[in-house]
């Protein structure tokens, strides 16, 4: 079934406020963990215009590159590699203002300019990531921290086998 996703917020928050009840909406019933990872990223992408948005899931020693919105990226990171890997590492949401002064940070875009991280936990353990960049210096803060979060935990439930 198709669905819409509606977004008439005049702000970030309002814009999320209005956004994770419709990824409940869409998550709800579906148990591929892909088909939910590509609707997330659509969605995100489509309220916020951000430049790239997507997943990376764990798999054996790396992250490895999964459904997205947004020009080619790195296929796989290693475990505490650049942005990616330091929130699979360390289990937190990395929030980072300018990707030139992250120590280490991997430039799968020249364009991308800040960037958020935040690591999916099944059971304590990152399964997952998602990764948003922007074109733009600081645009990601504890806002879209907080509402991230909301949505990873949403859809962790799609990594439970």
């Amino acid at each position: 079934m198709a669905e819409e996703i509606i977004s008439k917020g005049e702000n970030k928050k309002e814009k999320y406020e209005e956004l994770v009840p419709q990824i409940a909406a869409l998550l709800q019933g579906e148990t591929d963990v892909v088909a939910n990872m590509a609707n997330v990223a659509a969605a995100l992408k489509q309220v916020f215009g951000f430049f790239w948005v997507g997943f990376y899931v764990v798999k054996e020693d790396k992250l490895v590159l999964a459904p997205f919105q947004g020009p080619v990226a790195c296929t796989r990171i290693g475990f505490g590699k650049g942005v990616c890997g330091t929130a699979w590492k360390e289990k937190q949401t990395q929030l980072v203002p300018d990707v030139d002064k992250f120590p280490g940070h991997i430039a799968c875009s020249s364009a991308s300019r800040s960037e958020i991280v935040v690591p999916i936990l099944v059971n304590g353990t990152v399964v997952a990531v998602l990764d948003v960049d922007s074109e733009h210096l600081n645009s990601f803060d504890t806002t879209d921290a907080r509402y991230l979060t909301m949505i990873t935990e949403l859809l962790s439930d799609s990594f439970i086998l």
